[in-house]
């Protein structure tokens, strides 16, 4: 049995939102909700902590009222229970949150008249049914009115006369402020159900153009309407009672409509609007009717925040920060274009950022710390075995190894850790790929002590471990003693028992998008989750290097217009930043992936 789910964030005076994640195995038991700005009672909503945030959650014996959040609209409660209470304190209440909402609570952005919509977009439409009719089995027609007309073309679905239910005349003289709308799936049902001029709400209706061939132009574009199959982002079919304030409103509008408005597509007006919505990308852009025309899948997938809804990139670069925002664009451009330039070090505590030191960089590092002879004091002690030789190179360097015991014995190779001191990166190198892990040290005035962080902190195999300078306070290598596990030497655990605050591999780049609306220019910083490759690893592998490289050639073809480009759907966040007396509003991408058959 599955359970469907609503997700309603709500608000009081106190200003403090509530994410709410309603479950229910019956639709119609879900609070009735109409629009943002409706008022909520809810009976039994359990509260819980869910990544680090606080939200509700139903339980046993949840139940719900809804009441319009129009002032002075009734207070007759929504609901699908038999039996409820409602007190005149409930009403007052009722009242005193309309009162608040109508001076805090913007209306909502997402329901628009028919003379305000534009391709690409998804909205809700209060409407009056004028006509239904079966299409296939997956598919249903209604064609309703708001008494407004579209400011461009609207489709019309090819159907027999007789199959149209409803009042015929009225509907050949309301034909220019009419529109068609294809309901699939889940929604057929309820559609059916519909009575012929009742009013409605449909919710997450997607607006999309189409090229259609006329008599007197090879094509011209005009707007089709469609209310998708499930349930997400709230899309669905709602019939709206006749109290209620948005219908009166609607009646109002319908009853002054101007019946002789005509939908005219002469030459002048289609020029007008292929001159707004080009149906072929001339200049490098990607075109709208490129981005209506092919409903590409996605070459990403999102990790969270489903109940998001798409916002074109010319809506995003008109609001304020902090926002999040779900987009699907395409990939103009990417920085830097030398992948490996990419992989840089990352502190999660000071949020700064460095270079990945190069061998030659780091080869002068460990020889600066092989200046310092090895005292013959530290070694041999409680935590490790010591052994010291001679290089036989100019200078005779010393080069002392610490075997680190495990419980008073010396573990096997494989299993092992050692202390290094003098030891140059080649030797390391060569050790690193014997034992299980590798410490860079010198000797201090009391105990063996790491070198500056320059340095790793901690090798293992081909990956160099490194810490923050500025963060770490390091601690006596004779910690270690007190590790329990002394066999797999966890980076973390090693990094904590030092006192050493560890930096993280990360990729910086950034994406130039384009969705044929506007352009963008996001930032990405991401350990291993959107490419799903590592990047501590991305520097020491060739194979991973070439499936980096395929990933972007595959998002950004080289060679290719931008039409052929691939669609990538992405979350990303607004953030100000201030650089001197500027201020200005940056872009980070964030809970994306790269499709897994991409990889």
């Amino acid at each position: 049995m599955k359970d469907y789910c609503s997700v309603v964030t709500i608000v009081d005076e106190t200003n403090v939102k509530l994410t709410c994640m309603l479950f229910s195995g019956n639709y119609e038991a879900l609070p009735i909700i109409y629009k943002n700005g409706d008022i909520v009672r809810f009976h039994r909503l359990k509260i819980q902590v869910y990544k680090n945030e606080t939200q509700g959650i139903t339980s046993s014996g949840f139940a719900s009222l809804t009441f319009e959040g129009t002032l002075g609209a009734p207070v007759i409660p929504r609901t699908s229970s038999k039996y409820f209470n409602f007190t005149t304190e409930d009403h007052k209440r009722v009242e005193a949150l309309r009162i608040w909402a109508s001076n805090h609570i913007p209306s909502s952005s997402t329901l628009l008249k028919l003379c305000d919509v534009q391709p690409m977009q998804y909205f809700d439409l209060t409407c009056q049914l004028l006509g239904r009719a079966e299409v296939d089995g997956t598919s249903f027609l209604l064609k309703v009115w708001d008494g407004t007309r579209t400011p461009f073309p609207s489709w019309r679905v090819l159907i027999d006369e007789l199959v149209l239910e409803g009042d015929l005349s009225h509907i050949h003289q309301l034909q220019n402020l009419a529109i068609d709308i294809l309901v699939y799936d889940n929604h057929v049902r309820v559609a059916r159900s519909l009575k012929i001029g009742c009013f409605l709400r449909l919710y997450s209706l997607h607006t999309k153009l189409q090229s259609v061939n006329s008599e007197t132009q090879s094509t011209f574009l005009c707007l089709e309407f469609h209310l998708h199959g499930g349930t997400s982002y709230g899309r669905g079919i709602r019939v709206l009672p006749e109290s209620n304030s948005d219908v009166d409103q609607l009646k109002k509008v319908l009853a002054s409509a101007d019946l002789t408005a005509n939908q005219h597509l002469d030459s002048v007006w289609l020029s007008k609007c292929e001159d707004s919505f080009p149906a072929a990308s001339s200049s490098g852009s990607v075109s709208l009717f490129e981005v209506e025309r092919c409903q590409q899948l996605s070459a990403t997938i999102l990790t969270d925040h489903q109940y998001l809804e798409k916002t074109p990139l010319c809506a995003i670069l008109k609001q304020k920060a902090p926002q999040q925002y779900r987009i699907r664009a395409k990939l103009r451009s990417y920085k830097p274009r030398r992948l490996f330039q990419s992989v840089k070090l990352y502190c999660p505590e000071c949020h700064t950022l460095q270079e990945v030191p190069h061998d030659g960089d780091l080869d002068i590092i460990l020889q600066e710390g092989a200046t310092k002879t090895p005292d013959t004091k530290l070694q041999n002690t409680s935590l490790y075995d010591s052994n010291v030789w001679t290089t036989n190179d100019q200078g005779e360097r010393k080069v002392a190894i610490h075997f680190v015991k495990n419980n008073g014995i010396l573990p096997l190779s494989n299993e092992c850790l050692i202390l290094i001191e003098g030891g140059a990166l080649s030797e390391i190198c060569k050790l690193s790929n014997k034992f299980h892990s590798v410490i860079p040290v010198r000797s201090g005035n009391e105990d063996l002590e790491l070198l500056d962080l320059s340095a790793p902190f901690l090798i293992q195999g081909n990956i160099h471990h490194y810490g923050c300078k500025q963060c770490s306070r390091l601690k006596s290598i004779q910690n270690l003693n007190s590790l329990v596990d002394k066999t797999s030497w966890i980076p973390s655990s090693v990094a904590e028992i030092l006192g050493v605050v560890p930096l993280q591999y990360v990729f910086v780049m950034t994406f130039t998008f384009d969705d044929g609306t506007g352009v963008l220019e996001a930032y990405l910083m991401d350990s291993d989750k959107f490419f799903q490759i590592p990047a501590s690893e991305i520097l020491i592998n060739d194979d991973l290097q070439k499936s980096m490289d395929m990933i972007m050639d595959m998002f950004c073809p080289p060679g290719t217009k931008i039409d052929a480009y691939p669609w990538l759907e992405c979350f990303i966040k607004s953030y100000n930043v201030i650089s001197g007396t500027e201020q200005k509003i940056c872009y980070q991408i964030f809970d994306t992936m790269v499709a897994e058959d991409l990889i």
